[in-house]
């Protein structure tokens, strides 16, 4: 762990150099890039794996927010930022702004990963044989493709039908927007593809944080781009396929919830701290959950405790919160990117679309039974087994991201609850400005 953490401010260095920029990454400003890309040392190959793994967390939070307050997961009440109360749930006669912090921050960090990761494929083709074997230059190329895949895919997310571009390598000329968020999730899963054959047959010699524990090699890597695959899959309701990756991935029926691969985080300096962590009871940032969360869980289910009553009730621009988002415990928790958790509920959704109802029944009370909930009793519909599914998803999967898009892909935005007169639930964000300027 001290050798990853040596080498991380380096690598961000090197990551928000590039950031700065939004021509070609070689300037005078930036010189070392194109030597990097073009006559690597091992370290430069580290160090931009380590920059590529650090980039993902920046602006995540953003993200998170973002997508947690349309999807009436959380309040996120701030004394100098409003936008969270007024135009993220459409406050008045407020909209989506097309050119503000939380959606260009995310979307552009996005768009950085992977701009590095393609650095980083250059920099692989590049690297001479004593630097890295074939067999070891495959694992640098199938983590890349992955990441690649994984940010693209959180993007499209946001914008859905207001499109994306996909990305080019360096020095490509970028495509025209795509507005059929299905055709930009082929390609995610076209980089994940490619991800997955390089990984195959390779051997991974890059350092990785504890934020990969247990999948810090060619295989634990291969389980963690199946893993996201399955999520793409049911995205594009494909339940074979997603069954196939899930065979692929790191699941686990009868596994810990908890396994899987996070963001690290670290208050190390140079490192950076995990802001989705804000004191309970505090009253300047903060963070608490939507009233329906406690008003809508079943009696004694345990995941109640990802929140916390507060001492007071906290209120900003006609909202009232009572319960603090504790799911981390400090500036150093991680935050998921993918568990088992999900893993099994991505199966249990794949075997009711698919029709193997009591294969789904038994996944779900997998996930009742380790939240203190006795097992299901509902009808034995698809219909029903949706229900709960959306239902086990809510509150397993509470600020991870899903519970706004979850909504979307089944059409049940209009069930998400509008607090003031005036509110809207956003279908998608729209497009950054800077990308209709291009």
């Amino acid at each position: 762990m001290k050798n990853y953490c040596s080498i991380i401010t380096a690598a961000l260095v090197l990551f928000l150099m590039g950031a700065c920029q939004k021509g070609p990454i070689d300037s005078l400003n930036t010189p070392v890039v194109g030597t990097i890309s073009g006559n690597p040392t091992r370290s430069d190959l580290f160090n931009l794996v380590t920059g590529i793994e650090s980039g993902m967390r920046i602006n995540y939070a953003g993200y998170l927010d973002g997508v947690g307050v349309i999807g009436r997961e959380i309040y996120r009440f701030s004394g100098s930022e409003p936008r969270y109360t007024t135009d993220l749930l459409g406050g008045g006669s407020r909209i989506l702004d097309n050119n503000t912090f939380y959606l260009t921050n995310p979307w552009g960090s996005r768009y950085q990963v992977m701009r590095q990761c393609f650095i980083l494929l250059d920099a692989t083709r590049n690297a001479r044989p004593e630097i890295a074997s074939d067999v070891q230059k495959k694992a640098f190329s199938g983590f890349a493709k992955t990441v690649i895949g994984y940010q693209l895919l959180l993007n499209i997310n946001m914008t859905d039908s207001s499109g994306a571009r996909i990305p080019v390598p360096n020095g490509a000329a970028l495509g025209a927007v795509i507005t059929d968020p299905a055709i930009v999730l082929d390609s995610v899963l076209k980089f994940l593809d490619e991800g997955q054959t390089d990984l195959t047959g390779s051997s991974v010699m890059f350092p990785l944080s504890d934020g990969f524990a247990g999948f810090k090699d060619a295989a634990g890597l291969l389980k963690f781009n199946r893993a996201l695959a399955a999520r793409v899959h049911i995205y594009r309701k494909e339940w074979g396929e997603a069954l196939t990756a899930l065979n692929g991935s790191f699941f686990d029926l009868n596994g810990a919830l908890n396994t899987g691969v996070f963001h690290y985080f670290s208050t190390n300096g140079g490192d950076i701290a995990n802001t989705m962590y804000l004191a309970p009871n505090t009253n300047g940032e903060v963070r608490v959950s939507h009233p329906s969360y406690a008003a809508n869980i079943v009696s004694g289910d345990d995941r109640l405790a990802k929140t916390a009553l507060r001492n007071s009730p906290i209120s900003q621009n006609g909202l009232t919160g009572t319960r603090d988002v504790v799911i981390w415990s400090s500036l150093n928790a991680p935050i998921s990117i993918i568990r088992n958790e999900e893993l099994i509920l991505i199966y249990a959704e794949a075997k009711i679309q698919s029709g193997s109802l009591p294969d789904a029944i038994v996944a779900l009370n997998r996930i009742r039974s380790l939240h203190n909930m006795t097992p299901y009793a509902g009808g034995i519909t698809p219909a029903a087994l949706i229900t709960e599914l959306l239902y086990q998803r809510r509150y397993s999967l509470f600020m991870e991201g899903h519970r706004w898009v979850d909504l979307r892909r089944y059409n049940l935005l209009g069930t998400l609850p509008k607090d003031r007169p005036d509110d809207d639930v956003w279908t998608r964000y729209p497009l950054p400005q800077n990308e209709s300027n291009l």
